[in-house]
């Protein structure tokens, strides 16, 4: 017998979807999170004088554990995508790719990265479902997007998603949308150069409450999501999913537990949870269901962590593509000063995005496509002191001059791409660097080909033809993905598909060997999208695999 009907691993969009939708269905849920919980009221102080000072506040186990294997060569012929400001010179001195400050940028916590993510909520674009059937690279999904599509508007409408309704390659049926957010004065300066190109430049879908929604307050605007919503608007899965699942009584967290490993039995099934809790003690639990939401990175890591007897490769490893085809985020963002003070540290992050290249063939000798938005805020240019250190050069009376006549003048367009499956990109583990209880790190195994780097000069091209649209020409900051490891999204190290020889789980997350395990994360992507932000369709993944769950939970 066992106290719970499903144990979930990770708090974050995944799982706290999943403790939702399973408390909703009656279930009683264990979460075991790794990380803490954190108090918006607490814990974001953008109200202190020092708010500039501190990005999102890290507690102890917030951040995990990996490392990183050697980089790739860089390139004489790609030198004009080196990442670079006016104060700094050039931020990569060595010859090699390097990671940018932790690499991979994400939470451990009750709400995972979701606590410090912009709160773009994006639907997939339909034509990046087929990358293989239609242009013989990376891998189709086993789904199509009719199928998602009504779980994309359960999900919306749960977190409160403002934004329009017509956005291309995302048909909707109904409305679940709130009025979307009104352009800052960044966007609007933006969408002045991108339709001198032509180009469309739409309000983007934010999971930023536009009107007071489900008993939490609208966006007063302060650009500072990255470092945690303090009031709530927010739509983090710790103030909306998990929330809701609290409030049925049928869920249980339990923060700061360490999972070990998995164990399995002879009738493929996952008997127990190993796990280690904040008073270093050592527990075993169990359930009928198990859920894996840990992430792109701890999903491969605990899965390979778990081998035995009967999987010497690891668990759910039978196909070998554990930790295989990671994808990461492809990025590039250029800044540049203007000649009126708009008062760019204003607004809400990622207001405004053009779609027109998101399309898997719309970048002319590519495959794989791109998004371009506002990023300001993204790039941290809200504030006096990242000025001083990246934008405006000197000291003393000449640097106060220069800060007064020049702050809020610096606006940022980024650019997220296409990101493909590649056999030198991938995650293993690290039998050299282990954590405190003696397991190996995962290790990040990073690599960009030749499309990629095309796809990434094109966004740079792009970008910085838009601000030249704009009337915009004093570059002053660029960086991005060539010279520079530094992902939000992650994808892809645990593939669903149909066939068990190439992928690891089912169109519905579940281990096509373990029936009782389920991974809810991103790393079930077969392919990344055109620079689609990944919470929502992990949400909408989340509840269709609860959905199917609760139609046959006869089974488990």
């Amino acid at each position: 017998m066992t106290d719970y009907d499903a144990v979930i691993i990770g708090a974050g969009a995944g799982g706290g979807t999943c403790a939702y939708a399973l408390t909703q269905q009656g279930l009683k849920v264990l979460l075991l999170e790794a990380g803490p919980r954190f108090s918006p009221s607490r814990d974001y102080p953008l109200n202190q004088e020092d708010w500039e000072t501190q990005s999102f506040p890290e507690k102890p186990l917030s951040q995990g554990q990996y490392s990183f294997a050697p980089m790739q060569k860089l390139e004489p012929r790609w030198k004009h995508l080196h990442s670079w400001s006016k104060n700094r010179g050039n931020y990569v001195l060595g010859e090699h790719r390097t990671p940018s400050g932790k690499g991979y940028h994400h939470v451990r916590g009750v709400g995972g990265s979701t606590l410090r993510f912009t709160g773009e909520a994006h639907r997939f674009n339909q034509h990046s479902m087929q990358m293989a059937s239609r242009f013989g690279v990376s891998a189709d999904w086993p789904i199509d997007y009719p199928i998602l599509e009504p779980f994309y508007t359960k999900a919306e409408k749960l977190i409160g998603v403002a934004g329009i309704k017509k956005v291309p390659g995302r048909p909707r049926n109904g409305n679940s949308l709130l009025p979307p957010h009104p352009f800052s004065a960044t966007s609007r300066l933006l969408k002045k150069g991108a339709n001198k190109l032509g180009l469309h430049w739409l309000p983007n879908s934010r999971a930023a409450l536009s009107q007071p929604y489900d008993g939490r307050l609208s966006c007063n605007y302060c650009n500072n999501c990255n470092r945690g919503c303090p009031r709530g608007d927010k739509g983090s899965v710790d103030v909306t999913f998990i929330r809701k699942a609290e409030q049925t009584g049928l869920l249980e967290i339990r923060t700061e537990c360490q999972v070990q490993r998995l164990e399995s039995d002879q009738n493929n099934r996952i008997t127990a949870v190993l796990y280690i809790d904040k008073q270093n003690n050592e527990h075993n639990v169990s359930a009928p269901l198990i859920i894996l939401a840990a992430g792109a990175i701890e999903t491969p890591r605990l899965l390979l962590n778990s081998a035995s007897r009967a999987s010497p490769q690891g668990l759910a490893n039978d196909s070998g593509m554990v930790g295989k085809n990671f994808m990461e985020t492809l990025s590039w963002n250029t800044s540049a000063l203007v000649t009126d003070k708009i008062d760019s540290f204003k607004g809400l992050p990622s207001d405004g995005i053009c779609w027109d290249y998101n399309n898997p063939d719309s970048i002319p000798g590519v495959f794989g496509g791109c998004r371009f938005s506002s990023s300001t805020a993204e790039v941290d240019l809200v504030g006096p002191v990242s000025y001083a250190q990246r934008i405006i050069p000197g000291w003393g009376q000449q640097l106060k001059r220069d800060m007064r006549e020049k702050f809020g003048k610096v606006i940022t367009i980024g650019a997220i791409g296409e990101s493909l499956p590649n056999q030198h990109s991938f995650i293993d583990l690290d039998l050299e660097k282990k954590d405190q209880w003696g397991n190996p790190l995962a290790r990040i195994h990073s690599f960009l080909p030749e499309m990629e780097l095309n796809r990434l000069d094109f966004m740079a091209l792009k970008c910085r033809e838009i601000l030249d649209a704009a009337g915009i020409q004093e570059i002053v900051e660029e960086y991005g993905s060539y010279d520079l490891f530094s992902s939000t999204h992650i994808f892809g190290t645990c593939r669903m598909g149909d066939a068990p020889e190439t992928s690891v789980v089912n169109a519905y997350g579940q281990s096509h060997r373990w029936k009782n395990l389920f991974i809810c994360d991103a790393s079930t992507f077969p392919s990344s999208g055109g620079g689609e932000s990944p919470s929502l369709t992990i949400e909408a993944l989340a509840l269709r695999t609860c959905h199917w769950i609760n139609i046959n939970k006869s089974k488990f």
